[in-house]
């Protein structure tokens, strides 16, 4: 099975003949000068496609709406869909899917894909927009293909991409500000129509977004830190995980196991270890759709494509959804989802010779305006195509950035999926936790977590 769709991909040749695993050289002051011309200060094309389907960049939604809290106010409300893509025209429309896309299309009797007007909503701080510009000239990939030196906190790395691995260190760095808390639960659906819930509190305290920090050093190397306190199920409340993930190691984690009160460093919960409660179903480095260092995979940069992507996600996050309506055995209900069609960054990711992993191919679709991992395809090792990925995108004003952060993961094997990051029931999302100091980077320790876990 070809894990690329067909279609013409706007690849320059550059691109291909940089992929290697060498040291990566800055781009020239010329090129870097597309920003904010031809490029939007984060390296997305301006103009709109030649058919009109995708309307040129004119700064996003950088206005916040009147009532704005994220799940309460949908900006786009008013959009009609264009048209839908189902079993009976799949073929007419499978050059603008992921593959994953059009697979479950196939399996799944009433999944189908509504196409809405492309909005480009995402906006740019002029802080980032600033430090995207120095980055393009200095920000380089270690010589062992996955380590980034030499960017800037608060920018996009890479905002020329030649490299699968650069694009991927866009999406990991991606700005949407310093930390934020939510009540999240991840669901799984079962046969008979019910659907089991894990409900934890999930802080996120992202360093590299400080526009306070001017290098790697001030902020310890560290991408980004991660801990979740367990509500949900009755026998594991009072778990907690804490991740501290790196810009040049793997990461690491810690446990909190309340029946013993004490935290156990976890270096197994990385990779394609399970996570516990979920069947088998989800991977540690499925979180946040991926999560983790880059060193198991080569990363080929295939080119640029249109595609149809879930995006303006507020239908999905809108607060009077109950999770009982929003579910069938099989799928989310389509009336809740959102597709448009936008230009991504697809970047192909294949296991090292030297490494192991149970998905030995990934493909990564990458939107161009925001960064955000918009969608993934993950196949075993015979090529089969084994899971599919898809996560949301809706833009914030409050923040002046894309969010990223509800999604979801089927397995065409087993024939379940599941949830995770949709904010719980009557809870909203805080986004500016981090700026207005509710999350702070000292919530992250060994010591606070133990503290926590005893209270």
């Amino acid at each position: 099975m070809n894990p690329i769709p067909n279609g013409k991909l706007r690849t320059a040749a550059v691109i291909a003949l940089c992929w290697c695993i060498n040291a990566q050289a800055a781009i020239s002051e010329v090129e870097a000068a597309r920003l904010g011309r031809d490029l939007t200060p984060v390296g997305a094309e301006k103009e709109g496609s030649e058919n009109g389907s995708i309307p040129a960049w004119n700064g996003g939604l950088n206005k916040a709406p009147a009532g704005w809290k994220p799940g309460q106010v949908d900006p786009f409300e008013g959009d009609k869909a264009l048209y839908s893509i189902d079993a009976g025209n799949l073929d007419k429309y499978r050059d603008l899917l992921p593959a994953g896309q059009a697979a479950l299309i196939s399996a799944y009797k009433g999944y189908r894909i509504d196409v809405y007007p492309t909005r480009r909503s995402c906006p740019v701080p002029d802080f980032v927009a600033e430090r995207s510009r120095k980055n393009a000239t200095t920000a380089q990939m270690n010589g062992n293909g996955w380590q980034i030196e030499q960017a800037t906190p608060a920018g996009v790395p890479f905002p020329i991409p030649k490299t699968g691995a650069e694009v991927m260190w866009n999406y990991k760095l991606r700005y949407t500000g310093l930390g934020r808390k939510a009540q999240i639960s991840a669901l799984m659906p079962e046969k008979d129509g019910s659907y089991t819930e894990t409900k934890q509190w999930s802080f996120d305290y992202y360093p590299f977004n400080d526009p306070k920090a001017n290098s790697l050093a001030d902020i310890g190397g560290v991408e980004a830190k991660l801990y979740f306190d367990l509500l949900s199920p009755a026998s594991r409340v009072g778990e907690g995980y804490l991740i501290h993930a790196y810009a040049d190691k793997p990461q690491d984690a810690w446990i909190y196991f309340p029946g013993q009160r004490r935290v156990r460093r976890s270096p197994t919960f990385a990779y394609d270890n399970p996570v516990a409660g979920f069947d088998n179903l989800y991977f540690v480095d499925q979180i946040n759709m991926f999560t983790g260092a880059l060193d198991r995979y080569d990363y080929k940069l295939v080119g640029k494509k249109e595609m149809v992507v879930p995006y303006n996600s507020y239908k999905l996050i809108n607060k009077k959804n109950k999770f009982k309506d929003m579910l069938t055995p099989e799928y989310v209900k389509r009336d809740y989802m959102r597709y448009e069609t936008h230009r991504v960054w697809v970047v192909e990711a294949t296991v090292k010779a030297d490494k192991r992993h149970s998905f030995a191919k990934r493909v990564f679709f990458i939107d161009e305006d925001s960064w955000a991992l918009l969608h993934v395809d993950m196949y075993d090792a015979k090529g089969n195509l084994w899971r599919v990925q898809e996560g949301s995108l809706w833009a914030a004003p409050d923040v002046q950035a894309c969010i990223a952060y509800e999604y979801q993961m089927y397995d065409l094997v087993a024939r379940r999926f599941m949830t995770d990051n949709w904010t719980a029931e009557g809870e909203v999302i805080d986004l500016t936790a981090g700026k207005e100091g509710r999350v702070t980077n000292a919530m992250f320790t060994q010591d606070e977590m133990r503290r926590r876990g005893e209270r």
